[in-house]
């Protein structure tokens, strides 16, 4: 039998899908991209080291803010540039931002339809009117904090190699303030209400990667961890991982160890989920316990209560915030190499860079989370399609394309 979706509708970018059931029992699924490719590693060869982070948040009007810290954090380790508790504050709030915008948009609007089988949005809509205004205030919540702190709620102007350019006045950050307690009430009704809903049954056990550190969990900073306890540095992790071509893809695959692995929410939650923090910890036990989830499924809801743990977290920092005007510090150039990693909304982010004597790329590398969990993707649809064979030829499609959504795959930063 073959499964053939040409258009994937509802995820960033274009994709289409191709699979075969042999003898109902064996599955082959692909993810093709149609998303031709813009070259910005090329782009940026010949640049200059303070462009990395301009050019690089072209990839993606998603997810700006990750390419924009991961690119400057990259050039920061490569001069040895120093940055002040402040400004990795600064930044942490950023990001936090960025991730409750992004999850809340593909929660309600990409993934929630799904539930009912609506092709059409609009229908969600006018069904969930309230859950609807939820979703919309948290993702202008996310926007407040990057205009606030960024300059701007898309591709900011204000976060520097450094530092920033401008400190953030008490006035602004008090409009984040103002702005916290309904943000925090309307991330935990809309994680309960997506902890309410009923998710297709499917486990396949398989190795989950992310950021991990010993005092929060990370986000921004930390050693690259698997579910099997390693620990590496991103310049570790960059140096071991394989990045693979195929013939005719516009995407590339990543292999850790010759396996596919699963980055995002669901892993992040699956490795260091005792450290959310409380409210979003009781909505996520409630469900699952202590147990590790391989159902990728589940990575909406991982994803629903990150949302509740990121505006929990960005309270808790603003409360302990105390600004005093700072600059970007004076910058020796040198040649060298630098990698950094964070954590964007779908996963694990890699940015490496090097750089000759006159602070000219010569060399940029970016890995995208989508690009990490590509094959684990197929290797799920490939186990998940025999359990389709009963099903109409409608509900199999339509599962088939919610176990893509549910990993949130951002085509636009895989073929960038």
């Amino acid at each position: 039998m073959k499964i053939q979706i040409n258009h994937l509708a509802r995820m960033e970018g274009h994709a289409s899908f191709i699979g075969a059931l042999e003898n109902g029992d064996i599955g082959q699924a692909k993810i093709i991209t149609e998303e031709g490719i813009r070259l910005v590693e090329g782009c940026l060869k010949g640049k200059s080291l303070f462009d990395a982070h301009v050019i690089s948040m072209r990839i993606c009007g998603i997810c700006p803010i990750v390419h924009n810290l991961a690119a400057i954090k990259a050039m920061e380790n490569l001069l040895a540039v120093k940055v002040s508790p402040q400004t990795i504050q600064l930044r942490k709030l950023m990001e936090l931002g960025q991730i409750i915008h992004s999850h809340a948009m593909h929660l309600f609007f990409l993934s929630l339809p799904d539930f009912f089988n609506y092709d059409d949005t609009l229908l969600l809509i006018k069904k969930y009117p309230e859950e609807t205004q939820i979703a919309l205030r948290l993702r202008e919540f996310g926007n407040l904090i990057n205009d606030v702190i960024g300059g701007r709620a898309i591709h900011p102007l204000n976060n520097w190699i450094g530092g920033f350019k401008v400190t953030p006045t008490h006035q602004a950050i008090a409009k984040i303030i103002a702005s916290l307690p309904l943000a925090l009430q309307d991330a935990v009704d809309l994680a309960k209400f997506f902890a309410k809903l009923k998710y297709p049954k499917f486990d396949r056990p398989t190795e989950h990667l992310s950021l991990d550190n010993d005092n929060e969990y990370a986000i921004y900073d930390g050693k690259i961890t698997t579910s099997e306890g390693w620990a590496y540095t991103p310049l570790q992790f960059y140096q071991k991982m394989q990045e693979v071509e195929e013939r005719a893809a516009l995407a590339k695959r990543s292999l850790w160890f010759n396996s596919h692995y699963l980055v995002g929410a669901l892993a992040r939650i699956n490795n260091h989920g005792k450290k959310l923090n409380q409210e979003a910890k009781k909505i996520w036990s409630k469900i699952h316990g202590q147990k590790k989830v391989f159902n990728a499924f589940y990575n909406i809801l991982a994803q629903a209560v990150e949302v509740v743990h990121c505006v929990e977290e960005a309270g808790a920092i603003i409360n302990h915030l105390k600004l005093k005007t700072e600059g970007p510090p004076a910058i020796k150039i040198k040649a060298g190499q630098g990698v950094a990693a964070v954590e964007a909304p779908r996963g694990i982010l890699i940015h490496y860079y090097e750089v000759n004597g006159q602070g000219r790329i010569t060399r940029a590398d970016v890995i995208t989370p989508t690009v990490m969990f590509l094959g684990n993707l197929e290797d799920d649809l490939a186990v998940y399609l025999p359990q389709t064979v009963k099903m109409s030829e409608a509900d199999r499609r339509n599962k088939i394309k919610m176990l893509i959504r549910a990993y949130d795959p951002c085509i636009s930063c895989a073929t960038h």
